[in-house]
């Protein structure tokens, strides 16, 4: 799932806004896009060593420099993340949780990304790298219309989203979309990847319409990091039982033939959503679980981890202490009850783990009575055909359940191998045609 490959684009340092002090007098603060400019020119000069004392940093923002070595440390992990930069667009401010950020678009030799500068009080505060945005605005299709359908999340605000509907008269039927673990946009952007988007525009134009929406921790990520008590509930299920209600009551789609397709975590959370949706107002129609697992998450972490290690042609001492050192903190999971709530594994606290580990997948999945669509990529090396093989034997002969394995599709169903890696997710390309026909299919038969 994607919270394990972190190492193909994630967050290089991103720090809590608590607690952060004011720049140090004398040295250079962050105010407007300008000077987001000057910065990121120098960080990704041929020096950036000569930043250190320059720039304003917090004093967290400090300390994980230390460990870093220093700006030319991070500067140098940041090039072995996405390359050498080809072209470096101006920046722009937005915010996120109330912080002051700035976005740089960036095309670089292994990916196109978005930098992610986080001020507080002029002071760098963290740096992210996120989902590029300086792409063009999308011509207007003949095929579909793009409506800005935010999801309300009280009391946290909303969510930003895009129903996709195709062109016509009449009402469509439509499918609901759930990104793969951690903090995602509305496209699942993975990448140079954008599944949910392809997703969108090829069942569009099948005449289905799709409901796509930033992912809560994506919009609220600050929020739920100090939340103790975030669960599966927080993170998939309160929103996908709200859009299905919100889709209900739109105009042009059927309120009867509405679909939830979850996609790696996401697609692990559909039994859970199905369960809520039961009692909901409005239910679904269906369910789609692309590249989904029934085993649980830790496992498929250190499954994951030692396919990964296991492609280099050696393993340096750091990269074993790296490795050693998460295995151990997914040791502390074999005894749940000595944790208490502030207690973190890998980076989530106990509740998430505890809720995780009371949650049966493959049971929960076995009272479904909608039909459902089981969708795997057989080069995934992240859930993989073993997984594929404990669904079809537990449910594969039940007449609601329809189960399809893809030849040479990664764990995004797009082409690739399962001896690339995280590589094959830096490659331009497209989800498989044959997989969204196989959607459409599903859900129009």
């Amino acid at each position: 799932m994607k919270k394990t490959v972190s190492i193909m684009l994630a967050v290089m340092i991103m720090l809590a806004a608590c607690g952060i002090a004011s720049a140090e007098q004398g040295t250079r603060k962050i105010e407007t896009a300008e000077d987001a400019d000057e910065f990121m020119a120098a960080f990704l000069g041929e020096h950036p060593e000569e930043m250190e004392g320059i720039w304003a940093f917090s004093p967290q923002m400090e300390a994980a420099l230390i460990q870093t070595g220093g700006v030319a440390g991070l500067a140098k992990q940041l090039a072995a993340l996405l390359g050498t930069p080809e072209s470096i667009k101006p920046a722009y401010e937005s915010e996120i949780s109330g912080m002051k950020v700035f976005f740089i678009p960036g095309t670089f030799s292994a990916m196109q990304a978005d930098l992610i500068l986080v001020v507080q009080d002029g002071a760098i505060a963290g740096l992210q790298t996120g989902t590029y945005s300086g792409k063009e605005e999308a011509a207007e299709s003949d095929l579909y219309d793009s409506i800005e359908l935010a999801l309300p999340v009280p009391p946290l605000g909303e969510l930003p989203g895009i129903l996709t509907v195709p062109k016509g008269e009449g009402t469509f039927p439509a499918v609901i979309l759930l990104q793969g673990s951690g903090p995602s946009d509305k496209d699942e952007s993975i990448g140079s990847l954008k599944p949910f988007r392809d997703i969108a525009e090829g069942l569009a134009g099948r005449g289905i319409a799709v409901y796509r929406f930033d992912k809560r921790s994506y919009v609220y990520g600050m929020e739920m990091s100090a939340n103790k008590q975030i669960t599966l509930v927080d993170e998939y299920i309160e929103d996908a039982v709200n859009a299905v209600q919100l889709l209900a009551r739109q105009d042009r789609i059927d309120p009867e033939r509405i679909f939830v397709l979850g996609h790696s975590l996401g697609g692990n959370a559909i039994p859970a959503v199905a369960r809520e949706l039961k009692t909901a107002p409005a239910k679904a129609k269906g369910f789609i679980m692309m590249a989904a697992s029934p085993r649980p998450l830790d496992v498929l972490m250190r499954e994951q981890y030692d396919f990964l290690y296991s492609l280099l042609p050696e393993i340096t001492d750091e990269q074993k202490a790296e490795k050693d050192a998460l295995f151990a903190e997914l040791d502390k999971l074999q005894d749940l009850d000595s944790l208490t709530a502030d207690d973190t594994v890998a980076g989530v606290y106990s509740a998430y783990w505890k809720w995780l580990a009371d949650y049966d997948a493959l049971q929960a999945a076995g009272e479904i009575t909608e039909p459902v669509l089981l969708l795997q990529g057989e080069e995934d090396y992240q859930v993989t055909m073993e997984d594929f093989g404990i669904w079809k034997d537990a449910l594969g002969e039940k007449e609601n359940w329809q189960m399809i394995s893809c030849p040479g599709l990664t764990h995004t169903f797009t082409p690739g191998r399962k001896t690339e890696g995280a590589g094959a997710y830096s490659r331009p390309g497209r989800m498989d045609a044959r997989v969204i026909q196989d959607i459409a299919d599903f859900i129009l038969q």
